[in-house]
């Protein structure tokens, strides 16, 4: 049932769900799942949902503070649902900025030092040193855009078409279930799960750091499986933190980079290092994408560009096939069965709470008007590569992608914003060329969709969260821009604090930031074409696009035809193969090592507890 609600049960008024606890916990959380989230960005860029970690964490600080106060009497407001979903909302709108803000893929592939990696296109035109002030500027002018251009579908996408939004929905029913007797008995002892491996993975932390001293030193750079193994990236490095985003990753997606760091590390990096001077010229740096280092950096961007645009033409017709069907059908009546009486109640009671607080279209409308006013007169102040109209263009048709995104979302709950956000590269980059700073407008491009077309799906998302715990629209509306506003300073303010602290951007570093390269790649591709790649290297890279496209289309065959074993569950995601082709296999084997954890735990315990011990 997603909502357990009892009929006596009082709905606070939108101004009493933001209340200023939610807002303090949400910005401590906001802040803590900026820090997990770039890191790991910075790190591998695989990033698993938080929504049971915030949702859960939200829950217990609130509760711990409400049964406090309850104890001197001064409790005046009990702690609601609706307020856990405001604090949900904030800090998931928060996390996700923290990805779509580029921190670690297209502002750093700005940066002087991942120019001089990639090499080509290393010229004043195409770079932009990274500063706080100008970073935090640009994310508040694009970051509201795309919270404007969806809010007036909101009726049109949970009402009309009941779109099932499955992430909305499962955290519904997440917190729906912390407010139960039941529910609240199990929220409890996920609490004391999280905090007991958390102090776990604290003191093993501590433990690894007196054992380490320079870079490669302690048990983060120990040659587990010997050093031929290690020099090709595959040992076991001891990370909690890789092996908790093991548990919370589904088994495939980490199978999938253990393939993906076999077949690259293993088998075609080696053989590609065999014809020095042949395939490349042996007198080239490390780092030049005209050598090995394009290899890595264009095969695997081949491959992740396939999966893209795979998904991107599957989602659009199904969307486009389920947008024609709903249009058309006509809804049935009611049988007048008990059940349905039931049904058709509780649905009516959450339409009531659903229209109550309505965000009028005409401010909706308005604000993305003047938010991408202010966009397009303020982005080519900060990006002298990039003028008025391509930002007009890019807001011409952003409302489009949204729309297109957020319908997918619902229907799949695929968020194809980094898939629209690489396709601008392209467009941007070609557009403006290689003279003109070609690079740097591309990224900028892919930032200005990226960010309309990720948050907007996010917020549908979470107004489906709303819809199902009766929280008002009016208070997710205002959750997610207090989130996205302290998004937008937590985001670039971490970041900077690893930009300052470590060498990010270093393939041979802690952090190698994997996309910032592939980003630089896509908008050189964008600028040079294949003219800039070796020819082996084209046909490598034709033959990965190629490949990705028919691991995908296998995967929709069997997902559609094969009923019978779920077959489609033990084919590789093509991204995930993608990213180790660039890092190795030693993050893998830590998440495989999770997965491993997950099995031995056993299916039930797994379900209850997995996820609050990987979170810890």
């Amino acid at each position: 049932e997603l909502v357990d609600y009892e009929a006596a049960e009082e709905v606070p008024s939108w101004k009493n769900q933001i209340t200023v606890r939610a807002v303090v916990v949400s910005v401590l959380l906001s802040f803590l799942f900026n820090v997990i989230v770039c890191k790991l960005n910075l790190s591998t860029g695989v990033i698993p949902s938080l929504n049971v970690a915030a949702g859960l964490l939200g829950f217990a600080m609130v509760k711990s503070w409400t049964y406090l106060i309850s104890k001197f009497g001064l409790l005046k407001q009990p702690f609601t649902r609706q307020e856990n979903t405001v604090i949900q909302t904030c800090v998931v709108a928060s996390s996700g900025i923290a990805f779509s803000s580029g921190t670690a893929s297209y502002l750093l592939a700005m940066s002087p030092y991942t120019a001089a990696q990639v090499d080509a296109g290393n010229n004043p035109i195409n770079v932009k040193p990274l500063s706080l002030g100008w970073m935090i500027a640009f994310l508040f002018i694009m970051s509201f855009v795309g919270l404007f251009s969806i809010a007036p579908m909101r009726k049109l996408m949970i009402l009309k078409y009941k779109l099932t939004y499955p992430s909305g929905t499962a955290t519904a029913c997440l917190i729906n279930s912390f407010h139960t007797s039941r529910g609240a008995k199990l929220a409890k002892k996920k609490v004391r799960v999280l905090f007991k491996t958390m102090i776990g993975s604290f003191i093993w932390a501590c433990f690894q750091w007196f054992f380490s001293a320079a870079h490669g030193c302690g048990f983060d750079s120990f040659p587990t499986f010997g050093l031929p193994a290690y020099r090709k990236r595959f040992y076991f490095d001891f990370s909690g933190t890789y092996t908790g985003i093991g548990m919370i990753c589904p088994y495939m997606v980490n199978v999938s980079l253990l393939i993906g760091a076999i077949i690259s590390w293993g088998i075609l990096w080696p053989y590609i290092e065999s014809k020095k001077g042949s395939w490349f010229s042996a007198d080239l740096p490390a780092g030049s994408l005209h050598g090995i280092q394009g290899y890595r950096v264009f095969l695997a961007i081949a491959m992740i560009l396939g999966d893209g645009l795979f998904h991107l033409i599957y989602v659009l017709s199904t969307s486009v096939t389920s947008f024609i069907q709903k249009s058309s059908e006509k809804k049935p009546l009611n049988d007048g069965t008990e059940r349905e009486a039931v049904a058709d109640y509780e649905e009516k009671k959450r339409i009531e709470f659903f229209l109550k607080d309505q965000i009028p279209d005409s401010y909706a409308i308005v604000g993305y008007m003047v938010s991408a006013a202010i966009s397009i007169g303020l982005v080519p102040v900060i990006f002298e590569q990039i003028k008025w109209y391509h930002v007009s263009t890019a807001y011409a048709i952003a409302p489009i992608l949204a729309f297109c995104n957020a319908y997918g979302c619902g229907l799949t709950d695929w968020s194809l914003a980094s898939n629209y956000g690489k396709i601008a590269i392209l467009v941007f980059s070609s557009w403006v060329g290689m003279d003109g700073g070609g690079i740097v407008a591309g990224l900028v491009g892919c930032g200005l969709t990226m960010s309309i077309v990720s948050t907007a799906s996010d917020l549908m998302q979470d107004f489906k969260t709303g819809y199902l715990t009766l929280s008002s629209p009016r208070s997710m509306f205002l959750s997610q821009v207090m989130g996205t506003a302290v998004g937008c300073v937590f985001s670039p303010v971490v970041f900077w604090f690893f930009h300052e602290a470590y060498r990010v951007g270093d393939p041979e570093g802690s952090f190698p930031a994997p996309y910032a390269a592939m980003y630089r790649g896509i908008g050189l591709l964008g600028t040079e074409g294949l003219s800039s790649l070796q020819s082996n290297c084209v046909r490598l890279a034709a033959a990965s696009f190629a490949g990705a496209v028919a691991i995908d289309a296998a995967s929709a065959a069997l997902r559609r035809y094969e009923t019978r074993w779920g077959l489609y569950r033990f084919v590789p995601n093509p991204t995930c193969v993608a990213v180790a082709f660039y890092l190795g296999g030693y993050f893998a084997i830590d998440m495989c090592v999770g997965s491993l954890i997950l099995f031995v735990l056993g299916k039930e315990k797994a379900k209850e507890l997995g996820g609050a011990a990987a979170s810890g």
